[in-house]
């Protein structure tokens, strides 16, 4: 595994810019990681940082409308973006010799984006996103099961309540002048993290950064109007969930048993162990569901556990098990609360806890593997902690948690009391 040893610099108007040298990519991979996402939106208007995350390609100040993915794909590059819960994220590869183009863009828009902004543009736009959520979403078996979970757990008017997806109906209120403000306040230098990895000098991207960011002024980084402050949310602390079951009749292929349990929040005490015991209870080893639900009781199809991390609020750990047709749910779930059981009586040993930790350094070492997962990691140690180089430590952290450790954050942590489900029951087809 590369070491990244990354250098970092935070230019006057407060742009954080992380460069890792690697002489053996040809390539420039470029992360704009901006600290927003759909926890910073104003009530009412769920949906709008992924709204940005689209608008961020209809032009800018010197760029027309798809010119910047044009110019990346001219130049023999590629770029995307996503946006979460606390973050939205633009990445690009280029070869090293335009790389200075790619921060022209991105400095472009980031300086500029608000120039080509018009009422067409926002409409045609909503419509995408909108279009995408009805077949990401609402067009789609149990789509909608996580945006309900995670509703359940956090109450109405909690930050993470909404999903980035957001309400149609809020979209479609939104208006050019909540536009203007959102991106006033969220997108200036001093709301982003600027990485690049490849065979690149760290003084020469620190210069060129400066070059074509350096002039944009800083953001208005008062809270969002009808958002929670941060003081609101205290990292690792589960909030009363909203709702704590919820049972749903649907035309779904067949019964499904959901849950999300809360988890301190990334990087917190118990983060990590309770990381590695999802992994004990998602994996396919003989200490998992998917051995007691899919191969020994017969009661699924799939049986998975993994960890969504959040940093300013609790995280959450997801279970998704797809019940055969016939199946009693409450069998599934007793099956699930028993593993859970087995895992914090004792059923964690060392050599359990192998298998467990060689998939999460699997999983990371994939991550690292290419340029772009390298440059969007480096932005996320250096947004959430303020120090990129953690990348080179991450792995730590988590393999050095020990088998106790773990056992107790299955009995503390994975405790129906921590957890909101949501249960699918097939629709009964009417006779015609």
């Amino acid at each position: 595994m590369p070491v990244l040893n990354p250098v970092r610099h935070t230019l006057s108007n407060g742009l954080r810019v992380v460069v890792s040298k690697d002489p053996t990519v040809p390539v420039a991979a470029i992360c704009l990681w901006y600290r927003v996402g759909s926890c910073d939106e104003p009530r009412g208007r769920t949906g709008l940082a992924h709204l940005f995350e689209h608008l961020m390609f209809q032009g800018s100040t010197h760029v027309p409308a798809g010119g910047h993915t044009a110019a990346v794909e001219d130049a023999g590059g590629h770029t995307n973006a996503a946006t979460g819960f606390e973050r939205t994220v633009f990445h690009s590869v280029v070869p090293v010799g335009r790389l200075e183009l790619v921060l022209w863009l991105e400095a472009d828009r980031m300086g500029g984006l608000l120039d080509a902004l018009t009422a067409e543009g926002l409409a045609t736009q909503r419509d995408v996103v909108l279009n995408e959520r009805r077949e990401r979403y609402d067009n789609v078996p149990y789509g909608t099961g996580w945006e309900q979970l995670v509703a359940m757990s956090f109450p109405a008017g909690h930050p993470f309540h909404a999903m980035p997806a957001g309400s149609p109906e809020d979209l479609r209120a939104v208006t050019l002048d909540d536009c203007r403000a959102f991106f006033g306040r969220h997108y200036g230098p001093d709301r982003a993290v600027l990485s690049v990895v490849g065979d690149v000098s760290p003084e020469a991207v620190v210069d060129l950064a400066e070059r074509h960011f350096g002039h944009i002024p800083p953001s208005r980084t008062e809270p969002s109007p009808g958002a929670l402050p941060a003081a609101a949310v205290t990292p690792g602390e589960p909030s009363d969930p909203a709702e704590a079951r919820r049972h749903v009749v649907e035309p779904v292929p067949g019964p499904a048993f959901m849950a999300a349990y809360q988890l301190p929040a990334y990087g917190e005490p118990g983060c990590a162990a309770a990381d590695l015991a999802l992994t004990l209870l998602g994996g396919m080893s003989s200490r998992g569901l998917h051995d007691r639900l899919v191969r020994r009781d017969q009661l699924a199809h799939t049986a998975r556990a993994s960890l969504m991390p959040l940093r300013k609020a609790p995280s959450l750990g997801q279970l998704n098990v797809r019940a055969l047709t016939g199946a009693a749910l409450a069998d599934v779930e007793r099956a699930v609360d028993e593993e859970v059981e087995r895992l914090a009586d004792g059923g964690v040993t060392e050599d359990v806890l192998r298998g467990a930790r060689a998939q999460i350094r699997r999983d990371w070492h994939d991550r690292l593997a290419h340029p772009v997962g390298r440059a969007e990691e480096l932005c996320a140690q250096e947004a959430h902690f303020g120090d990129a180089t953690r990348c080179d430590r991450h792995l730590e952290g988590v393999l050095d948690v020990g088998a106790a450790d773990v056992g107790a954050a299955a009995g503390d942590l994975l405790a129906p009391a921590r957890r909101a489900v949501l249960t699918y029951e097939p629709a009964r087809a009417t006779a015609s």
